[in-house]
This record gives structure tokens, sequence and C-alpha cells, in this order.
């Protein structure tokens, strides 16, 4: 049975503990000066450890394309070709969901007989440099492809797999 004496019982405990909670906060913040007078003084470092050295930032130069591609690794390009097996044959003619990549390096864009292609892969050549744009980002290369995948966004895997796919066809 609730009554006005339990009422006032429980409202009693909660303010007490509300109380307590403000009470430990502030004590805290007073010792150690969070959000207090000492918040936002800055003091300097109280060691310094001298390792003989001034602080040298080194600025890392992108690489070129060329020497991307010289450091590719057919290899870890045939571990890389995993994410491509499942829309893509390496066989010649033998079509999966996507077209067979049988020869593709400086094949001659939207040139497999029986495949409809999507999307606008423009006039030319899978160069090298065409199919590490292409591994990039499909969709930025391609507008309106149906090909699902996102692309490979580290260039090792895009550089490393093309190597791997100048090795299928020659």
């Amino acid at each position: 049975m609730l009554d006005t004496m339990t009422f006032t019982k429980v409202l009693g405990s909660v303010c007490g503990a509300l109380l307590v909670l403000l009470l430990g906060k502030w004590v805290a913040e007073e010792l150690y000066h969070v959000g207090g007078k000492g918040h936002g003084d800055h003091h300097d470092q109280a060691y310094v450890i001298d390792t003989g050295e001034d602080e040298v930032v080194e600025e890392v130069a992108e690489l070129t394309l060329e020497e991307k591609f010289a450091a590719a690794d057919a290899g870890k390009g045939e571990r890389v070709w995993g994410k491509c097996r499942a829309c893509h044959k390496l066989e010649q003619g033998a079509n999966g969901t996507g077209p067979y990549l049988y020869g593709v390096v400086n094949r001659a864009k939207n040139s497999v007989d029986g495949f409809g292609y999507s999307g606008n892969l423009g006039e030319g050549d899978w160069t090298p440099e065409n199919l590490y744009a292409f591994l990039e980002s499909p969709r930025d290369y391609a507008p309106g492809t149906s090909m699902s995948f996102a692309g490979l966004k580290k260039w090792e895997d895009r550089v490393n797999l093309i190597a791997y796919l100048e090795t299928i066809g020659e």
C-alpha cells in the first residue's frame, strides 16, 4: 500500500542520492581542476627527454603510375583476383555475370561478343592505366554501369591485379 509517508521516503531517497552525486562531482572537479579554476591553464612540460634530434618531417613523394606498375607483383594479384572471381572468368569466351577477362589487358573496350555492356566505358583499349582507373571506382569510370563492385581502394591491389591479368592470355 502506498501512503503519503512511503512516497515521502522514496522522494527523499532519490533527492539524497542526487545530492551525493552532485557533491561528488563538485569535489572531483576541485581536486582535478576539470572545469574549475585551473582548466585551460597551460603549463610547460615538467620533464623533457632530449633525443638529440629535432623533429624532422619528411615529405613522402607520391609514386608515379609507372613506378607503381614497376612494383607490381602478379603473385599477390592472383590473391586479389578472388574478389573478381564471383562475376568474371578467365577462360576465353566464358562470360559470367561480367565479361571474361582472358587477355583483357590492351584489349578493346566493349569487344566481348555475346556480352551486353552497361554504362559508358568510352572508346579505346583496356590499357593498364585505364584498368587502374576503372578498378579504383567502376561507377566513377563508367557512369551507369550495373557493376556493383565498389572498387579496390589500395593502389597496390590494383597494380598487382593488373600484373596478374597481364599473365593471363599471353
